[in-house]
């Protein structure tokens, strides 16, 4: 992999871009965590003007020189506590009921709920509308284009997690229509007992497909679940525990030791060694990415899983992957080290061929995954850090002993081939391609 382009987005902490075609530009649009403690409101060079994190937006048509066009401020507060995480971008013309010129950003703020912005002007979006207040929480959610279903994650009051699903249509953004919460049974309001893991985020396949994978935990008790969509969206609300169950066809438990940050779909993939069986030559497979959180190793190893869910009611785990740690002392650089996030981009360009994934402090790895019962790494980029670089720490023998180092984040891909990488502390955006046999499995020329 080499680097094309990058971006130092205002020394912002940056979790998810997403890179969208508009006309003949692509724009991308990253969500931020909050500030930090020596920097808790960065000032934004285009007005002079410290403010929180929030969402930024880059023009991208050209990789090698990106133009950041705008900052929309966040919700006040620090790390987890304040940014706006999440950013998913659909078209006007897209959705049911969407005006046609307009192109809709859903992002996620904090407690404060979840904003509509229209950005068919990217350097001067305009709010549209705003979904629920007073929330736990809010992060990973997913947007259907096609249809305007979205699933947010949310901490509606009430509930026992920090983190369920708000389904909403939003097939008319600017009137959004609530459909239902949703989430594993025990998590409801009025429940007793244990209170299983709370969710990271959910992926849909839409209408055709009729399934959803959500993905609950980050670095410990993991659980996919395979979910029929219209069972979801049709069946009965109220939140019971029958109820909550009804649309579920299959589940993963996975490890004490391993959470469920992605659970990335890849639905009747072909497999070259299975060519020649009678049976079973297509496999549904879901890749299971794990959040380390953890700086300097201080956990068990979070890693990439597959699992074949052909059999949806009884899923089972077929591979792993991870970086070895000795390739690059990465348990000594600082921060984290272990896996965190794949691209989510299921666009032909890499869909079922290649994924990316972002490993902190070892920055993003390409894997080739066409034999997903044994994935190989074919790449991977570990950006410098920079001035912007900020530190992370750990306690020993009482006092702080911090160190910097890159912390790759979250990664994406655009229809063109690029991938996108955002880093944690504070360094930008690094916009890559691939090269050598690695260009040649995704068939870029």
């Amino acid at each position: 992999m080499k680097l094309v382009g990058y971006n130092d987005l205002q020394g912002r902490a940056a979790y998810q871009p997403t890179i969208h075609h508009q006309g003949d530009r692509w724009i991308a649009y990253i969500g931020h965590h909050g500030g930090t403690d020596a920097v808790p409101d960065p000032v934004n060079p285009l007005t002079s003007k410290a403010e929180p994190n929030g969402t930024s937006i880059v023009d991208v048509t050209d990789p090698a020189h990106p133009k950041y066009l705008h900052h929309i401020p966040g919700q006040q507060g620090k790390y987890e506590s304040g940014g706006a995480q999440m950013v998913r971008v659909c078209d006007g013309k897209s959705l049911p009921k969407g005006d046609p010129n307009a192109v809709y950003m859903l992002r996620a703020v904090g407690s404060q709920g979840h904003e509509i912005w229209n950005v068919a002007d990217p350097a001067n979006p305009v709010l549209v509308t705003h979904i629920g207040e007073g929330l736990k929480d809010t992060h990973k959610s997913w947007w259907e284009c096609d249809t305007g279903i979205a699933y947010l994650v949310s901490g509606v009051p009430g509930w026992r997690v920090r983190r369920m699903t708000e389904v909403y249509d939003l097939s008319d953004p600017a009137h959004p229509l609530k459909i239902r919460d949703f989430g594993l049974p025990g998590q409801e309001p009025g429940s007793t007992g244990p209170v299983p893991t709370e969710l990271h985020g959910p992926i849909s396949l839409g209408p055709e497909a009729n399934r959803i994978y959500f993905g609950y935990g980050t670095d410990k008790n993991g659980i996919l679940q395979i979910v029929d969509r219209n069972k979801l969206l049709n069946g009965p609300k109220e939140p019971t525990p029958e109820n909550l169950r009804y649309p579920e066809v299959g589940r993963l438990t996975l490890s004490a030791f391993n959470g469920a940050h992605t659970v990335f779909p890849m639905k009747g993939m072909p497999i070259a060694e299975f060519a020649k069986d009678k049976d079973g030559q297509t496999r549904d497979i879901v890749m299971i990415v794990d959040e380390a959180l953890l700086n300097e190793c201080g956990e068990p190893r979070q890693m990439v899983w597959f699992a074949d869910v052909t059999i949806e009611a009884r899923p089972m785990i077929i591979s792993s992957w991870t970086v070895p740690e000795a390739s690059g002392h990465f348990c000594e650089r600082g921060g984290r080290f272990g896996s965190h996030s794949s691209n989510e981009n299921m666009a032909p360009v890499f869909y079922k061929k290649m994924a990316f994934i972002a490993f902190f402090n070892a920055g993003v790895r390409a894997l080739d995954i066409r034999d997903p019962y044994h994935p190989k790494e074919v790449g991977y980029f570990i950006p410098a850090i920079t001035d912007k670089t900020d530190k992370r720490c750990v306690t020993v023998d009482g006092n702080d002993r911090c160190k910097v180092a890159i912390q790759t984040n979250n990664v994406e891909t655009d229809d063109r081939g690029y991938i996108y990488i955002v880093d944690r502390a504070n360094t930008g955006m690094h916009i890559l391609e691939l090269t050598g046999p690695a260009r040649a499995i995704a068939g870029l020329k």
